[in-house]
């Protein structure tokens, strides 16, 4: 990072770096926005006294938000997306952002791009459904069961944390007053800790958490797979080939004249091997230690495999 930049040029670095990401928190901040302005014609607009700012705000919520209860469930089905948007207050929204931010550049370090809105809406709907689940299956929720509704991207966030974590847990961050720690550390502690808090009086947002936790996990071990099946395809590939596979066409030089029968082969095998010893290395070293070039080379080999 360059410490010399201004607070704008790092911002409008990191929109151009990682616009994924950066659309998810703008979306986020536009969300509250609007919700603050609301509150304020809110208390400009009912009569001293009436609490009108909180008032316009839980009406606003209620549109929003997801609904415990399954029949006003189907009544606004847009909740189950709109309420993974939603943060009632500053500090809620900057907490959540706050996460967003670290995990999600650590996890687009290593995943492409775009994979972080499928793990943040894979973990706000999981988040949803376990919150819905939960207090439609225990007894101490159906008193509360027809006016409860949630709000929040924390089971976005958490889901993009879990699944970081399981990508590159042995990753380390340095921590304000702790030092250096291990992103799997901070997962399985902030996991443990929403179990723990079930019984405070967000029990419905812990559960919306643990869902978006699991969502994360499962996400990247059902990638894992698929990577894993993909490389073994490359490994089986390079030492029976495919009969079925049509042969590609030839690459030219700059100077335009095609390649011959030995430079193609030869080219193939060069590029063979590149991916045997980029292979190599992971099962050595672990996916961590390939550089930016070697990930590359592996992701484009895994998409044609």
């Amino acid at each position: 990072m360059n410490y010399n930049q201004s607070a704008g040029e790092r911002l409008r670095n990191m929109v151009q770096m990682k616009p994924a990401l950066s659309q998810l928190i703008i979306a986020n901040i536009a969300v509250w926005f609007i919700l603050a302005i609301i509150q304020l014609f809110g208390f400009l607009l009912e009569p001293s006294g009436t609490r009108g700012d909180q008032v316009w705000l839980d009406s606003a919520l209620q549109l929003i938000g997801v609904p415990a209860s399954i029949p006003n469930l189907l009544l606004k089905p847009w909740t189950i997306i709109t309420y993974m948007f939603v943060q009632e207050g500053f500090w809620h929204l900057f907490f959540n952002m706050i996460w967003l931010y670290w995990f999600g550049k650590i996890f687009m370090e290593f995943m492409p791009g775009r994979k972080i809105y499928t793990i943040y809406f894979i973990g706000g709907i999981s988040g949803a459904l376990s919150f819905i689940l939960a207090y439609n299956i225990f007894p101490v929720f159906h008193e509360t069961l027809g006016i409860s509704t949630t709000i929040g991207a924390s089971a976005s966030v958490l889901a993009i944390t879990i699944a970081t974590a399981v990508l590159v847990p042995d990753y380390s961050v340095n921590l304000m007053f702790i030092g250096t720690v291990k992103i799997k550390y901070i997962a399985i502690i902030t996991v443990i800790l929403d179990v723990l808090m079930i019984r405070s009086g967000n029990a419905g947002g812990h559960f919306a958490h643990i869902g978006g936790a699991i969502s994360g996990a499962l996400f990247i071990l059902f990638i894992r797979k698929d990577i894993a099946r993909r490389l073994g395809l490359l490994r089986l590939g390079s030492i029976i080939g495919n009969p079925f596979k049509r042969k590609p066409l030839r690459t030219v030089h700059s100077k335009g004249r095609p390649l011959n029968d030995e430079e193609y082969n030869k080219q193939k095998v060069l590029k063979q091997q590149k991916i045997d010893h980029i292979l190599d290395k992971i099962s050595r070293s672990g996916y961590t230690s390939l550089s930016a070039e070697e990930k590359e080379i592996l992701f484009n080999s895994s998409k044609n495999a």
